[in-house]
């Protein structure tokens, strides 16, 4: 495996495997959430050779984990390069196909958004991930959806996309092909604790006895920590996308640009998302309803302004629902303290692409104690350690009022 515009890594994922396999061996772990970064942590430890039972309040990635643009290209996270690793082996760890695809487009349609990229490339290739600079005509070759009011564009010759629902598919049976066990529609109503540890999950399906304990549960973490006296700072918000009828395919299926993120599936379709978020509450069960907004309005815009070749396309679904937020808008990858076998993680929007390399963190912090491949410390809980209350007020992020 070549890896095109990223450092060669020290060591390929399957000697990573090898490394871990049964070292983990007899540790019950139950993982409360079944999305994305859940199932990551599921299969990392269960290819650790852990006991794994994930709990879900509805279907596996059912929520945002199975329905977002796809992209796996986070090059400001510190798992990034982990991410970068793992995702073009992934189809094969698994078992079962991703539908992952290499490299990226970002396109521009404003002087505005063309210098933000001419940025965003020069940080990249100062940190030595390659990214090509692309003028007008070189983006509508390789782009021939791409219209008269493209300026250029940016190449990522490092990252690509995937296909969420197929992803969160495969993580699910390749959990459960390693001994893994799922309950859907298995709300976790509280936990059992003993001498600074959670013995116990108690769920809808019953009570599940445990070593080690996830909570990946995304908008659902805060009134679930809050049971363990841990407080977990997250503000919700409804994330919506359209998807179009089939369009010719791209060379690259991964374009970005325009406020937009998304990516053409391998039958044609257009599917891509974009803010502004509406901000939420949330309820230990999940929102009431997840219906979309005028909001699909403006993207369908944005989409046709994006691709001119393609605004003749009907919009043929659109889908609402919930992410959660940090304060600062990073992810919270960190192990309590008390208990301390409990083990909090919250991408704060960015879970999908991270998800290879966050359930890897996850895994590490689980057996090891600390994360084997990265330093986390920024990401922890501790940096919210004395927020006020009153933090989502100060930063505007109410939901708004009933009329």
């Amino acid at each position: 495996m070549t890896y095109v515009g990223m450092p060669t890594p020290k060591e390929t994922p399957q000697e990573t495997m090898a490394k871990i396999a049964g070292s983990a061996k007899g540790m019950k772990v139950v993982i409360v959430g079944g999305g994305v970064s859940g199932l990551s942590a599921g299969w990392w430890l269960a290819r650790s050779g852990a006991e794994v039972t994930v709990l879900d309040k509805g279907i596996v990635g059912w929520e945002a984990s199975g329905r977002n643009g796809g992209g796996a290209s986070h090059y400001q996270s510190p798992l990034f390069e982990e991410e970068q690793r793992m995702w073009p082996h992934m189809d094969a760890l698994l078992g079962y196909p991703t539908e992952h695809q290499q490299e990226r487009l970002v396109i521009a349609v404003s002087p505005k958004q063309l210098n933000q990229y001419h940025y965003l490339a020069k940080m990249n290739n100062d940190m030595g991930y390659r990214v090509d600079l692309l003028d007008g005509d070189q983006v509508r070759s390789m782009v021939p959806l791409a219209g008269d009011n493209c300026l250029g564009g940016m190449h990522y010759r490092f990252g690509g996309h995937a296909n969420p629902q197929r992803s969160v598919q495969a993580y699910a049976w390749a959990l459960q092909d390693l001994g893994g066990r799922i309950y859907q529609h298995s709300p976790v109503t509280g936990f059992e604790t003993v001498g600074g540890k959670v013995t116990a999950v108690h769920a809808t399906s019953g009570r599940h006895e445990c070593d080690a304990v996830v909570v990946a549960a995304g908008p659902q973490i805060q009134a679930l920590m809050a049971k363990l006296g841990v407080e977990v700072p997250l503000a919700a918000a409804r994330a919506e996308m359209i998807v179009t009828e089939p369009a010719p395919m791209m060379p690259i299926g991964g374009v970005d640009g325009n406020g937009l993120y998304g990516r053409q599936t391998l039958r044609g379709n257009l599917a891509y998302g974009g803010g502004p978020h509406e901000w939420l509450e949330t309820f230990e069960a999940g929102p009431p309803a997840r219906p979309s907004s005028p909001l699909t309005r403006n993207l369908a815009r944005r989409v046709a302004e994006l691709f001119p070749k393609a605004a003749h396309l009907n919009v043929i679904r659109s889908w609402a629902g919930i992410v959660e937020n940090t304060p600062d808008g990073r992810p919270i990858i960190d192990r309590m303290k008390d208990p301390e076998n409990v083990t909090v993680i919250t991408m704060s929007g960015v879970g999908f692409g991270l998800s290879p390399a966050s359930g890897h963190a996850v895994r590490d912090l689980v057996v090891d104690g600390a994360c084997s491949f990265t330093d986390i410390a920024k990401i922890s809980l501790s940096r919210f350690d004395g927020i006020g209350a009153d933090w989502r007020e100060q930063r505007g992020w109410q939901a708004p009022k009933a009329a």
